[in-house]
């Protein structure tokens, strides 16, 4: 038995839909961030029947218009050039008005989240030309998104304590490898579905940043990394740490002013090189990126991300090298990223915090480690450049909540988990039976399967 074969003969997809039907879509950020990034794959077929193939997905829109310029949809054959414009619902596109604004006439692909069942709603531009309809099905949105119904389950001993008390320690191991495994194959799929859309500087691009992220921001790190293609930062070395700060709207006139005195002149340095890109970066207030500011460590605030993220492109060559090298080795990706330092960064939190005494790692081995078990180890053992067996020599630091909650649900308390807890590979596979099992059920565990599949597992 497998753990796809455990999990599939579970939970039955369909039903599990069907229960989530009607809710709440995710933000239409967070859908245009994940068409963007390929999560849906390239070929569709539109409302009326014709097969579309998206070759091009263009470049996200900063301003007012469109969601996307510059996409090429092919559609039954023939190549269409223009812009894209993403809606959770056919009707939105008469209720914002796009019908009748000019911004819209080279729109080629509606693409929509909810189907009208009860009407056909047709797409039209200021000219009458009707735009050809893609509509993303529950299915596919459920598993680009990932997510399960909740995100946390109550931190208490589950039914799964007794008969995982039972197994022995190799047939405990085997389920938590597979599981594992089968969250790494995810994982590579995701990371292989942007690098085809993008190429693979990209996808590594928007990785990094996603895993910058952790804690918080990994969606607004990525729609950063999204919008501001690699080529365009690397075409102004330079400028690329006030582009970066300035397109995510963390740069004004006046900061500097609010910054003790040693942090002045560097800001107004990021002020006064920002304001000759400003035109081709700024993004307007309605597309500003979500970002999350407060609930965090200061370790973990944007502006600290953001200038690791900067510093990490300033070297980008041999991250590059050592990211995507094939065989593919973990020891010399944390060395080269617990390395790295920053005039300022290395001893400030924020853009207008105070110098601290010590220095400051940029990317800590713990961020190393995440980065490396959520895209770097999946694509390299997908690409057989690492094996299941180097992965699983990996030692974790302390597990985060999720995974103390895992633990405690699956075996009673952390001590008796502790034994599971000291592999990055354990980490993600108590993850992925969080993720698939106790989040999926609301029963607080009297109805999940999950028990009774345990006592059949070899």
């Amino acid at each position: 038995m497998t753990y796809r074969f455990l999990l599939e003969s579970i939970w039955h997809p369909l039903l599990a839909f069907e229960e989530r039907r009607g809710g709440a879509l995710p933000a239409e950020l967070e859908l245009q961030a994940l068409w963007f990034a390929g999560a849906f794959g390239r070929d569709f077929r539109s409302t009326d029947g014709r097969t579309v193939r998206i070759v091009q997905f263009g470049e996200w829109n900063r301003g007012a218009g469109p969601d996307f310029f510059q996409a090429a949809v092919e559609i039954d054959g023939a190549v269409r050039t223009g812009a894209l414009e993403i809606d959770s619902a056919a009707a939105a596109w008469e209720a914002h008005g796009h019908a009748a604004n000019p911004a819209f006439r080279e729109v080629v692909l509606h693409v929509l989240f909810q189907d009208d069942d009860t009407r056909k709603v047709f797409t039209r531009t200021c000219e009458h030309r009707e735009i050809p309809q893609v509509v993303i099905s529950e299915i596919q949105l459920a598993d680009a998104l990932n997510r399960p119904p909740r995100e946390v389950a109550i931190a208490h001993p589950g039914r799964c304590v007794f008969p995982l008390k039972f197994l022995s320690a190799g047939a405990l191991g085997s389920l938590l490898d597979e599981a594992a495994c089968f969250r790494a194959a995810a994982k590579a799929a995701r990371w292989l579905r942007t690098a085809d859309a993008h190429g693979r500087d990209a996808a590594l691009f928007q990785a990094t940043a996603e895993a910058l992220g952790y804690g918080g921001n990994s969606l607004a790190l990525r729609l950063l990394a999204q919008r501001l293609p690699l080529a365009a930062l690397k075409a102004a070395p330079a400028a690329i740490e006030a582009i970066l700060f300035g397109a995510a709207g963390f740069l004004g006139p006046n900061l500097h002013e609010q910054a003790p005195p040693d942090t002045r002149e560097y800001l107004c340095g990021l002020w006064e090189t920002w304001w000759k890109y400003r035109a081709s970066f700024e993004v307007t207030p309605e597309r500003a990126i979500p970002w999350k500011l407060h609930g965090q460590r200061p370790a973990n605030h944007p502006h600290r991300r953001i200038g690791a993220l900067a510093s990490l492109l300033a070297a980008w060559s041999q991250y590059r090298r050592l990211a995507l090298a094939r065989p593919f080795k973990v020891k010399p990706v944390l060395d080269f990223l617990q390395a790295l330092e920053h005039g300022f960064w290395s001893r400030r939190h924020t853009l207008t915090s105070t110098r601290t005494p010590q220095k400051l790692a940029l990317f800590g081995r713990s961020l190393g480690l995440e980065l490396v078990a959520n895209h770097l180890a999946p694509l390299a053992m997908h690409e057989t450049a690492m094996t299941f067996k180097d992965y699983h020599k990996l030692r974790n630091s302390a597990p985060n909540e999720k995974v103390r909650r895992c633990a405690i649900r699956l075996f009673g308390a952390l001590a008796l988990a502790q034994p599971w807890l000291r592999r990055v590979a354990h980490h993600q596979a108590l993850l992925q039976i969080y993720h698939d099992f106790c989040l999926e059920d609301f029963s607080e565990c009297h109805e999940c399967p999950f028990p009774e599949q345990l006592t059949q597992w070899k």
